[in-house]
């Protein structure tokens, strides 16, 4: 997903995080834990003990001798203890600022969304633009896109712009397309498409990178309003269990924001950081990727690259047309020569790659490049194919081909379930959304949601995963049910194969004697409830590096 800039007013600075220290070795007794350990096994025990570096110090199994040498001990009153939730594709200030503007993501119809910009608008009568995201005409049933006469209806003094769900396609008011020039005279660009009426035209939504137009004239937040946000953020991860991400796309402004925190001892989530292109990784890293900061709290592992768009905004680049409109492929933002050149970039200094692929050929594409570079780019590379959404199934054995792994998002599954059937039709769903059939090629697979275009909710991911169902049970017994996964691949894809796919495996992920101390105490165990009942799972408390940082009270 793509994220824009915002405009904000009047945003306050907000306390740091507060966190309980294990002080010296302390020992968490009585509870039932559950772990991947070192050979992707699901392991039980019923205490931890932390040293006093913030890592796991040992495992005491039922019927173990009490650990020596302790100096604190907590009693879990029985609790479920996991490892925290890794979520392994995220757009952090995307969360944040989710927090500060606009969120239509709840929205079922499109006078329901008017009737929230217009609120928004009301209340927030100093902001120069009314900035938010999360609409999805699909949703709504509206069966085209939003224009721009609706949103002037309700907000017509102030320019509107407002991202899709999935941040490939964003909807402006008349004030907005005339403050950035665009006319019927606008060409569409490059991998980019500017809706228009029949003749010819903008009627107000721009796809991919037709969002330019609108994005270049959008004002930049402040840094302050960036550390608002990743405050934000913080609080929305760590109270869903949440202990670390990948994030995809970071920019310069993003890292300072994260460093800041670091510097000031607020950061706690720990960051896998993507860069949002070649430049932006260069000035971060330099030569290599950096080094782990804040006692591995932070690192710039490589860079993100979008191949294509998504599927609900017609994006994502398809072998055949789409099925509901007969004469379109998708758009396609990077040519074969241009996505080899900076995937050779990254890998001759040892970044990783992380690429967005959502439509059949746009996979097969990446599967491609990959087998040609992974030639002369030897060693431990760890390609990644974020979402891997639609696959022809005679390609899925690639996956397990080069290290490559299927960064996936189990929410999106039920998300897009109707809509995947009217792009794709009935007899293109063999290789959607294939969760088992990739992992039976031998690719690891990393789990996460995409927030803010989903919920970062760990727990939906995981029922989603086991079930092939959404949060009302639909459709029965699972949509396309030989794609379901078992509970430990599932968990091991938000746990111990998330830091796998960061380079983070030896560092946190799992509860191992050696790695750090991230964990959470949940309301029920995950592998033995109904994919209801972990959907309902609550977080009571949050710990990261031995350290308490989130108390459900």
């Amino acid at each position: 997903m793509m994220f824009r800039k915002f405009a904000l007013a009047g945003i306050a600075s907000t306390a740091t995080l507060f966190a309980t220290p294990a002080w010296a070795d302390t020992l968490i007794d009585n509870v039932v834990g559950i772990t991947i350990n070192a050979d992707g096994e699901v392991e039980r025990f019923t205490g931890l003990v932390i040293s006093d570096d913030g890592k796991v110090r040992e495992l005491v199994k039922s019927g173990d001798p009490r650990p020596g040498s302790i100096d604190y001990q907590i009693d879990g009153e029985g609790r479920v203890m996991l490892p925290g939730m890794i979520d392994s594709h995220v757009h952090v200030m995307g969360i944040g600022f989710g927090q500060l503007t606009l969120d239509l993501s709840r929205t079922n119809s499109l006078e329901e969304a008017l009737g929230a910009v217009r609120n928004f608008a009301e209340a927030n009568p100093g902001r120069p633009w009314i900035i938010g995201r999360g609409w999805n005409q699909e949703k709504w049933g509206l069966g085209r896109f939003p224009t721009a006469a609706e949103l002037d209806a309700v907000v017509s003094d102030r320019p509107v712009w407002l991202a899709r769900v999935d941040g490939h396609a964003g909807w402006a008011n008349s004030l907005a397309m005339s403050k950035a020039n665009v006319t019927r005279a606008s060409t569409d660009p490059n991998g980019g498409r500017i809706i228009r009426d029949p003749a010819g035209n903008p009627t107000g939504v721009f796809i991919d990178a037709a969002e330019s137009f609108i994005n270049a004239i959008v004002p930049e937040p402040r840094p302050s309003d960036r550390d608002v946000a990743l405050h934000k953020a913080q609080d929305v991860l760590l109270a869903s269990g949440i202990t670390a991400v990948a994030d995809m796309g970071t920019s310069v402004e993003d890292w300072q924001a994260f460093r800041r925190a670091g510097d000031h001892g607020s950061l706690k989530i720990r960051i896998m950081a993507y860069a949002n292109d070649v430049k932006t990784m260069e000035l971060i890293a330099g030569p290599a990727p950096t080094p782990w900061l804040y006692e591995d709290r932070l690192r710039l592992n490589g860079i993100k690259l979008y191949l294509d768009g998504a599927l609900g905004s017609r994006g994502a680049v398809l072998k055949q047309p789409y099925h509901d409109e007969s004469d379109h492929h998708g758009l396609a933002l990077l040519r074969p020569a241009q996505l080899r050149n900076l995937m050779s970039r990254a890998a001759m200094d040892g970044f990783q790659t992380a690429i967005h692929a959502i439509g059949d050929a746009a996979n097969a594409e990446v599967l491609d490049a990959i087998s040609e570079l992974s030639e002369t780019y030897s060693g431990d590379r760890r390609w990644r194919i974020e979402h891997a959404q639609i696959v022809d199934p005679d390609e899925i054995v690639r996956f397990g081909q080069n290290g490559t792994i299927a960064s996936m998002q189990p929410l999106h599954q039920t998300s897009d379930r109707l809509m995947a059937e009217a792009r794709l039709g009935p007899d293109r769903l063999g290789g959607a959304y294939a969760w088992r059939s990739i992992a039976a090629a031998g690719a690891p697979l990393a789990f996460g949601s995409d927030a803010p275009v989903e919920p970062a909710d760990a727990f939906a991911g995981l029922s989603v995963a086991i079930s092939r169902t959404d949060a009302d049970g639909e459709p029965f017994g699972g949509w396309l049910p030989g794609e379901t996964i078992s509970r430990d691949v599932a968990l091991a894809g938000f746990t111990a194969d998330g830091a796998y796919a960061g380079f983070a495996d030896g560092r946190f992920g799992r509860l191992i004697a050696g790695e750090r101390a991230d964990f959470i105490l949940v309301d029920r165990d995950p592998m033995l409830s109904s994919p209801q009942d972990i959907r309902e799972m609550q977080v009571l408390e949050t710990w990261i590096g031995g350290e308490r940082v989130f108390e459900n009270k």
